[in-house]
């Protein structure tokens, strides 16, 4: 049985609006961690192995924002948007009829809210299974608060017995040639008062099943409802940690001096090399690179091209950090040990640091500059050369 899940995101959300920053039109392209909240809501279903499409319904003065939000995620289930109406109803309704024109309808639909960013794939799977013995059902959540009906002043008049009450949620799931009959039904009736389709199901006689839910499938609406949602998007995402791994030699030569770490250090010889020679810039380099995986430092800097001819070395680590930055990366820390007999690095290594800390912008206790010789073994040991390692952290949200 094919099934469509149809998600609702043409509303305005004007109680959120104090909830989120930015220029976002609504609260259902406002950002949660690093998605907006639609974009999480159509994850869910896109990702859904039981779900062939998702239609979208938004508002017409949002279809730039639309694109963008959905910019990232996997299109292949994924049609066209189609403009809302005046109410919820009425933009249900325009996504049921876009859905009944396609080639081939499907036999159930998945309605459900864009400003519920949480719905897990258990909640959908459950809908769906109860759905082959059910022609309606909804997620929905007991109520388990003791029920108070005030007057308008706000004094209590009444307890409210809870027993066999539920807070509906979506999606609410139908067999969608009954749901779309409905909703025509509703609107030839001219009712509009209707605030989820469960109650017009309800309404046009259609037995509709409750399926419980999940208190995490919370509809965001108020300011204290988008904190919370942060909160919780803060304690349950994991960050994606990188490491990448460099290293580097270059061969001892006539001069005076060599370039570690960004700063010069007199030495009785020089390094044999394209550019300035840092091997421990370089090294850093290729960490950073391997961290996002973006080649090497030969491939960006071919050390055939006249244009790096003597370069100073700090360019190619600030143009790797660049590339982190640009993929939303942040570096947290980085470690460079120095193989070489001579020259001695303890006298230069708060001006390595604080060379590395510029360029990267990074705190200097965020960088380790470390020393080693081979004992004497090996072409450092023999003081034919230097080399180094580099280890790179890079954390991406």
């Amino acid at each position: 049985m094919t099934v469509a899940a149809l998600i609702v995101a043409a509303g305005r959300g004007t109680r959120a609006a104090a909830g989120f920053s930015g220029a976002a039109p609504a609260k259902q392209y406002a950002l949660l961690g690093d998605q907006p909240v639609l974009a999480r809501a159509c994850s869910a279903f896109l990702s859904h192995p039981s779900v062939a499409v998702v239609q979208v319904v938004i508002h017409p003065d949002d279809i730039a924002t639309y694109s963008e939000t959905v910019a990232k995620l996997p299109i292949a289930k994924l049609l066209a948007p189609i403009n809302g109406g005046a109410t919820r109803q009425a933009s249900v309704l325009a996504g049921l009829e876009a859905l009944a024109e396609r080639q081939t309808p499907p036999r159930l639909v998945l309605i459900h809210d864009a400003a519920r960013p949480f719905v897990s794939a258990s909640v959908i799977d459950t809908v769906i299974l109860t759905l082959r013995s059910h022609v309606a059902a909804i997620s929905a959540v007991q109520v388990v608060d003791t029920l108070k009906r005030a007057t308008a002043t706000g004094s209590i008049e009444a307890t409210v017995q809870r027993a066999n009450l539920w807070r509906a949620q979506t999606p609410q799931g139908f067999d969608f040639p009954r749901i779309l009959a409905a909703h025509r039904a509703a609107d030839a009736a001219g009712r509009t008062d209707f605030t989820d389709d469960a109650s017009i199901a309800e309404w046009h006689g259609i037995p509709t099943q409750i399926v419980r839910g999940d208190a995490v499938n919370q509809k965001l609406t108020t300011p204290e409802d988008f904190t919370m949602a942060e909160k919780f998007v803060a304690a349950t995402t994991s960050p994606d940690v990188r490491v990448g791994h460099g290293f580097d030699v270059h061969k001892f030569t006539t001069g005076n001096h060599v370039w570690l770490c960004g700063v010069k250090v007199p030495h009785s010889q020089g390094v044999e090399a394209h550019s300035d020679g840092d091997v421990a810039l370089h090294a850093l380099t290729d960490a950073l690179l391997g961290a996002i995986g973006d080649g090497d430092i030969g491939l960006h800097f071919n050390n055939t091209d006249p244009r790096w001819k003597g370069a100073s070395s700090d360019q190619f680590l600030a143009d790797a950090a660049r590339r982190v930055r640009d993929q939303n990366g942040r570096i947290t820390s980085v470690d460079v040990t120095i193989l070489c007999e001579t020259p001695k690095i303890g006298p230069h290594r708060d001006a390595m640091r604080a060379r590395i800390a510029n360029i990267l912008e990074l705190t200097p206790n965020r960088i380790g500059i470390k020393a080693t010789t081979t004992e004497q073994l090996g072409f450092a040991g023999r003081r034919e050369g230097l080399a180094a390692i580099a280890t790179a952290t890079v954390v991406f949200p």
